[in-house]
């Protein structure tokens, strides 16, 4: 594409929103460097099977955050039975939402958080800045045992360990939709054999944990908690959904890229998770390490740590590439590529911060706040798209491109903030215990709070403000009255 001006987007005569557009992949294998941001894909470039959002969103999670993740199990005092009873569960629950919103990328062309410029309008800047910051978050969760990967392979400082890891994932990030597809396909067949040996090696040590060592209540408020610990996990990935099934073609069936989805995302959360969980009396502290004593010395201990740092990079190319997303969806004109290096950048800090003290207790804490927004997020825009019944157009998303198109967005802003606010007393975090929570013997279960009064709020609330219309190319170009050309939107 060269990074030409989109015939699409014409706003009002002015080329104000060029920056949201440019160079992209046409075709499988086409691995140009992808400047195109947030604007919709024309719909007479999609490519790509639905197959491909099994490996996307297989790849990605095949790494140690993973396997950390399933040792608070044992930490929090469950046995194996009801620890592996748990996550299923809280997977399964939190990939549904996923596999929904990515049927959402072939039927409009756009990432998830540009997409929510409908029900939010200009107040998207909110969720999209607090999207920003949790793919930094991210960022440094999986970087963090990368770094240390690197660290034991190379015997360098680990903030060097660090700079490698960046280095990498953001070339990724950087170069875009199709790149990421290719390393996603290739890492998900590497990372398995990983998976297969680490598998092997801690059924033959035979240490699991086999017990509980909390019972009665306690033992009911682990077990929810766990779930909702690993329900975060899939579900975070919800606001990154649409991002890698937008170039797919319009007319792709709905069903296959939810499961697809689905297969990927609980196939990998329940394989890691149940590692780490069997394997946690050796895993709990020092992970890179633990996995490396865990295969063995010599060559394999030292692929082993290899493919630890591949798997920290294909994770953390996908923060950062729906990070530039989120960056753009809030008003920022800076191209999309450029966008996911500078927040590669900012891991830095926030991998060095996770390296200190009581690294368990952030990590958990991080897990979840990184997630919780989402649940009053999710609510609006199924009840947004539901409602517009299918009259979304791709002249009419490239509107909203222009926030001259835009309205506040009042009502999605006051859902999302009255529904997060309900989930705080029912919050359990190593930051923040909820008076619910502290009844309920620490069972988190504001995800659900969150999710069900937002959606009560917004439904309530929606019309009392006409929701963002989907403008016609006429009425771009021409900046009539009826579409907006005084800063408002048509009902």
């Amino acid at each position: 594409m060269g990074g030409r001006p989109d015939r699409a987007l014409l706003f009002n005569g002015s080329d104000r929103a060029e920056v949201f557009a440019g160079a992209r992949p046409t075709h499988r294998g086409d691995l140009v460097v992808e400047s195109h941001g947030m604007a919709p894909i024309p719909e007479d470039e999609r490519y790509g099977s639905s197959r491909r959002n099994f490996t996307v969103w297989f790849a990605p999670n095949m790494e140690l955050s993973g396997v950390f993740t399933g040792t608070l199990a044992f930490t929090l005092g469950l046995g194996f039975w009801p620890g592996f009873v748990a996550i299923v569960i809280g997977v399964v629950l939190g990939a549904v939402p996923v596999g929904l919103l990515a049927t959402l990328g072939p039927k409009t062309g756009m990432g998830q958080l540009p997409l929510a410029r409908l029900p939010f309008g200009k107040s998207v800047a909110l969720p999209a800045a607090v999207q920003w910051l949790s793919a930094l978050a991210w960022d440094g969760l999986v970087g963090l045992f990368g770094a240390q990967g690197v660290q034991l392979l190379f015997h360098v400082p680990f903030a060097v360990g660090v700079l490698i890891v960046l280095a990498l994932e953001g070339l990724a990030g950087f170069l875009g939709y199709e790149v990421i597809h290719q390393l996603e396909m290739w890492g998900s067949a590497i990372l398995a054999v990983l998976f297969v040996v680490l598998s092997v090696r801690i059924l033959e040590r035979g240490h699991i944990p086999l017990h509980s060592t909390v019972h009665g209540g306690a033992a009911i408020g682990a077990f929810v908690l766990m779930s909702t610990i690993a329900f975060s996990g899939t579900f975070s990935w919800a606001s990154y959904a649409a991002d890698y099934s937008r170039y797919q073609e319009k007319e792709t069936p709905s069903s296959p890229i939810f499961w697809w989805t689905l297969g990927g995302l609980c196939a990998s959360y329940i394989w890691t998770y149940a590692i780490g969980l069997a394997g946690a009396r050796v895993l709990s502290n020092q992970t890179a390490a633990g996995v490396q004593s865990l295969v063995g010395g010599g060559t394999v201990g030292m692929l082993a740590l290899v493919i630890v740092v591949f798997g920290a990079i294909t994770s953390n190319a996908m923060n950062d590439y729906s990070g530039s997303f989120a960056l753009q969806a809030s008003g920022v004109r800076l191209k999309r590529n450029w966008s996911a290096a500078g927040g590669t950048m900012i891991a830095f800090g926030v991998i060095l911060w996770l390296h200190g003290d009581n690294t368990s207790a952030r990590f958990q804490s991080i897990l979840l706040f990184s997630a919780y927004w989402i649940a009053p997020f999710l609510a609006i825009v199924l009840i947004d798209w539901i409602d517009r019944k299918g009259t979304v157009t791709f002249d009419g998303l490239c509107s909203l491109m222009d926030p001259k198109n835009l309205n506040i967005g009042w009502t999605a802003l006051v859902s999302l903030v009255v529904g997060f606010g309900a989930m705080v007393p029912f919050m359990n975090t190593g930051l923040l215990v909820g008076p619910v929570a502290k009844r309920l013997d620490g069972a988190d279960l504001s995800f659900y709070v969150g999710f069900t009064v937002a959606f009560c709020v917004y439904l309530a609330l929606r019309r009392r403000e006409i929701p963002n219309a989907l403008l016609s190319r006429d009425d771009v170009r021409n900046g009539s009255e009826e579409a907006g050309g005084d800063g408002s939107s048509i009902g």
